[in-house]
């Protein structure tokens, strides 16, 4: 189901912007939000849903996706997360072990701010144990004071697509839906002739394990 805005504007999303404000350094209001654009390559009920945040809460969140089993997908034009604020892949499914966002326009992303992963259930804000992949084959800078909010491993990638076994790959240079299929872990990466570049100008502040390719 698509999320509303109104689904996400109950005490859950209160209790979830204050923990981030606690638990998180962000500068001090000032910023228009980041330029997060879903793109339309998902079916219409599972397209990822931005709730923005603002100058006072400088959060953006990242809804809904395509669940395959234990596989959660999203797809965007553009994902770029500035200085100063924050963007959260949020999940309400225990179930869910890796989330996987591509990008299938043809800018690569600026990660300048803070990006994460989060859970919703029993009425709390829980950290999530989900892995993220953000595959972006234009090309991906970490900025000078990036952080990772994860209880996953991140990999950050610029190949073409993400290949799972036989099952069959999620690509960001040929866009479909993801498979039914697409319920294993993923096996490899696939590169095309000219991947972009992965610039990091400092090391991503996190308590996880990251991976750049």
């Amino acid at each position: 189901m698509i999320f509303s805005a109104a689904y996400w504007s109950d005490i859950r999303v209160c209790l979830f912007l204050s923990a981030l404000l606690t638990t998180t350094s962000l500068a001090a209001p000032g910023y228009t939000q980041s330029l997060i654009i879903p793109d339309n390559t998902l079916a219409e009920d599972e397209q990822s849903v931005i709730l923005p945040g603002n100058d006072s809460i400088p959060v953006e969140l990242i809804l809904n996706g395509a669940q395959r089993g234990q596989n959660l997908f999203h797809s965007f034009e553009e994902f770029n997360v500035d200085e100063g604020r924050a963007a959260y892949f949020v999940i309400d499914n225990n179930n869910i072990q890796n989330i996987f966002s591509r990008v299938t326009g043809n800018q690569p992303s600026n990660i300048l701010g803070v990006l994460g992963t989060r859970r919703f259930g029993e009425g709390n804000v829980l950290q999530t144990n989900a892995n993220l992949y953000f595959i972006n084959p234009n090309g991906i800078l970490f900025g000078p004071n990036p952080s990772l909010d994860l209880g996953g491993s991140f990999f950050a990638t610029t190949s073409d697509a993400v290949q799972f076994g036989a099952q069959g790959s999620f690509s960001a240079t040929n866009p479909a839906a993801p498979s039914e299929l697409l319920t294993i872990n993923p096996s490899a990466f696939l590169f095309g002739a000219s991947p972009g570049t992965i610039t990091n100008q400092s090391f991503a502040r996190s308590s996880t394990a990251s991976s750049f390719t």
